[in-house]
């Protein structure tokens, strides 16, 4: 048998909880707001976002994974989704045979456009205007603690 869990005090708890319904109720509330004013999903408008950002346009498809927090195989599929709108095209890295690049077209670009300002209008609504500027930094602070704690990743800094 292992050791007695350290089970968590009430304080603790309800902070847990708190967040977990936070990590479960922000993406679902930015996806509903993509999907009906866009027709995308979160994932799929980080994905574009990600490559907007880009210099070129252009990422490799592991650092795309990682920017948009999936796994390379839910990245392959939603890029072949977006290539099918003419969003994205996927090409061989010329400077790395084995990597397959992600490279937004204009299309693409012009969909980011489209989307941003209610994206980022949603974002502000949700996040930014319920915190004060110091509980914004406060939660990034926690947020870089909490994501080197789980190791290797994109962490927020």
């Amino acid at each position: 048998m292992g050791e007695e869990a350290a089970w968590l005090d009430e304080e603790e708890q309800q902070t847990w909880l708190a967040m977990v319904s936070m990590f479960v109720r922000l993406p679902a509330a930015l996806d509903a707001q993509l999907q009906r004013d866009s027709g995308i999903s979160h994932f799929e408008y980080q994905v574009l976002a990600g490559l907007s950002m880009a210099p070129g346009r252009t990422m490799r498809m592991s650092e795309l994974a990682e920017f948009a927090e999936g796994s390379l195989s839910r990245l392959s599929h939603t890029t072949s989704r977006l290539a099918k709108k003419g969003w994205v095209r996927r090409a061989p890295d010329p400077e790395d045979g084995r990597s397959t690049l992600a490279c937004l077209t204009d299309a693409g670009w012009a969909k980011v456009v489209e989307t941003a300002p209610g994206h980022v209008a949603e974002v502000r609504r949700v996040f930014v205007e319920a915190l004060t500027a110091t509980q914004r930094r406060q939660l990034r602070e926690i947020a870089t603690r909490v994501n080197g704690a789980i190791g290797p990743g994109r962490a927020c800094s």
